[in-house]
């Protein structure tokens, strides 16, 4: 008896499977940017060649030209499903730390985990499919995708921000060889503010020359305290403020991230988001790596952390910190010593 095989009917990947599932793994915006030629990719390359990345070299490298198309990523991709996980909590009114980096894990690994959750039920649901999930290590122009699929518009500030949620947000994208329709960018409703442009203190978002707004990394808190190494110059000491990691402050005065959301995420909660200068200090090697080899903070390293810390003290003019910088100021480190040392001529300024 010859046994007649039966055809298998390919499953149609739906809007309504890919919104419950990307819901399930915690995000709470999710959209679709097709896979083509980015339009924004001129700007991208303006930006580095305008030598915007500053010494953010993983932005300006070989793998510049891959950003002008996913495809470049996976040859059989034809659509790119674009996710936004809040990470807004509950946390100090002002910190010296970043918010995206006051919980206890990193947020690469939280999404990698939600995003492959998420690709694993679609499987289910619609049938075999290659895919490639990424987060903000891969070479994509992922606030473009994220606005082509919808999830907000790009603001003055540079953040992607959403009407009703605002900008505290995680992107990931997941690069599907399914053909899903493509969602519209919404309008930008920024307006005619400018509260990100006059709150920077260091005046890090400048025009564009098109009537638009792009930042300089090159004048940016954050790329100063996470990304730049060594010793900075006097006037970066004196404009980073109290900021130890990263800087928040165009997105704090955005009007649209009054009401933002909160997540239950517990990853992402005010674990770091207090921690006092003089105790950031007294962390020896061995308790920095214990405490923040899995978060965001571990980006910086040890003598990074203690260099900005040491920073900051010297800004505050708090005579209290004196003892903690004569301590620094011994560091075999040259970033570490000759900030703890300016921190202590301000200090004596002061006093």
């Amino acid at each position: 008896m010859i046994r007649e095989e039966i055809p298998l009917i390919p499953k149609t990947p739906d809007r309504a499977s890919f919104a419950a599932a990307a819901q399930r793994a915690g995000f709470a915006l999710h959209g679709v940017a097709d896979a083509a030629v980015m339009a924004d990719y001129p700007i991208y390359q303006q930006w580095v060649s305008d030598g915007m990345a500053g010494p953010m070299g993983y932005l300006a490298d070989h793998r510049g030209a891959l950003r002008a198309d996913p495809r470049t990523l996976m040859a059989s991709a034809r659509s790119v499903l674009c996710l936004g996980r809040l990470y807004n909590t509950d946390g100090p009114a002002s910190s010296a730390v970043s918010r995206y980096a006051w919980g206890a894990e990193d947020y690469h690994d939280v999404l990698r985990r939600s995003l492959q959750a998420m690709v694993d039920e679609l499987l289910e649901a619609w049938g075999p499919f290659e895919y490639r999930i990424c987060v903000d290590t891969a070479p994509l122009l992922e606030r473009s995708l994220a606005r082509e699929a919808g999830l907000g518009w790009i603001g003055r500030n540079t953040c992607l921000i959403n009407q009703p949620a605002g900008s505290w947000f995680f992107l990931g994208e997941v690069l599907i060889s399914l053909k899903l329709t493509a969602d519209s960018p919404p309008p930008d409703r920024c307006g005619t503010c400018r509260r990100c442009i006059d709150a920077c203190p260091t005046q890090a978002l400048v025009p564009d020359g098109a009537g638009g707004w792009r930042l300089d990394g090159r004048l940016c808190i954050s790329t100063w305290t996470i990304e730049q190494r060594g010793v900075l110059p006097e006037e970066q000491r004196a404009e980073s403020g109290g900021h130890v990691f990263g800087c928040d402050i165009c997105q704090e005065v955005c009007p649209w991230n009054r009401r933002a959301p909160v997540t239950d995420e517990t990853a992402f909660q005010a674990v770091n988001g207090g921690t006092a200068l003089a105790e950031l200090a007294a962390l020896s090697p061995e308790e920095f790596r214990a405490r923040f080899r899995k978060t965001p903070l571990w980006r910086t390293k040890y003598a990074g952390l203690l260099r900005n810390v040491a920073t900051a003290m010297g800004n505050s003019r708090d005579p209290k910190y004196r003892e903690h910088l004569q301590r620094l100021s011994a560091s075999e480190d040259d970033a570490v010593r000759a900030h703890a040392e300016w921190a202590l001529l301000r200090l004596e300024a002061e006093r």
